[in-house]
């Protein structure tokens, strides 16, 4: 039965990304990238440098983190990431209120939805631990199609979920999240707890740019 707080609906598909947004996780994914460069004796990226990519795809990412890494090594720089993450994997949090508003945003009749620059393998690895799979109807990781800020991801959410660009969100922690609703012709809210300064996302003109899970149920209780 729809929540009646919640019972006016303007989007019906809420998108989040994962890592910044729904997981309390840059502070190991920065740690990690520079932990990665420094095993392959690579210049170590200031954490500016290491917080901007994350939610891009792999070679995206590297581009930035290691531009003067070949790409034939790419996949070392990679797995050398990989190996460091996953040592502290089972140590993220969510963030405090994500539990019970994504609960709350089922109740009112929001389809809910995952876009992430997590591998497959990764985004079921962090669904299973953290156990809100369930609340989602469908998912879109960066090795499935194009990456952020490509209109691919968000695109084949919203028609796998039957929902066009009016009545879907974006809400994400990164620059590549706000662009990527752009490029979608979606609508974006911006979540300053991640990984992108707030003057960074309030420049790409969101609906909103909110400090916290609590700040972001209340407005989608009023606005969503």
């Amino acid at each position: 039965m729809p929540d009646p707080v919640m019972s006016t609906r303007r989007f019906r598909l809420l998108v989040f990304d994962w890592d910044g947004t729904i997981a309390d996780s840059t502070a190991l994914i920065v740690s990690s990238l520079k932990a990665a460069c420094a095993d392959l004796g690579l210049p170590i990226p200031d954490d500016a440098v290491a917080r901007h990519v994350i939610g891009l795809g792999l070679i995206d990412a590297v581009r930035h983190v290691a531009p003067s890494l070949s790409r034939e090594r790419y996949a070392e720089l990679s797995a050398a990431y990989r190996a460091r993450y996953l040592a502290q994997d089972d140590e993220i949090v969510l963030f405090e209120g994500v539990r019970e508003m994504l609960g709350e945003l089922e109740r009112a009749g929001h389809l809910l939805a995952v876009a992430t620059g997590k591998s497959r393998a990764g985004l079921a690895r962090a669904l299973q631990h953290q156990g809100i799979a369930g609340h989602f109807v469908a998912t879109r990781c960066a090795d499935e199609g194009f990456p952020k800020p490509h209109p691919d991801m968000l695109l084949a959410l919203m028609d796998c979920a039957g929902v066009g660009a009016g009545d879907t969100l974006m809400i994400g922690d990164t620059t590549h999240d706000m662009e990527l609703a752009q490029n979608a012709g979606a609508a974006a809210l911006a979540l300053t707890h991640g990984a992108h300064r707030a003057d960074e996302l309030t420049r790409c003109a969101p609906l909103a740019t909110l400090g916290s899970i609590a700040q972001l149920r209340a407005w989608l209780r009023t606005n969503g």
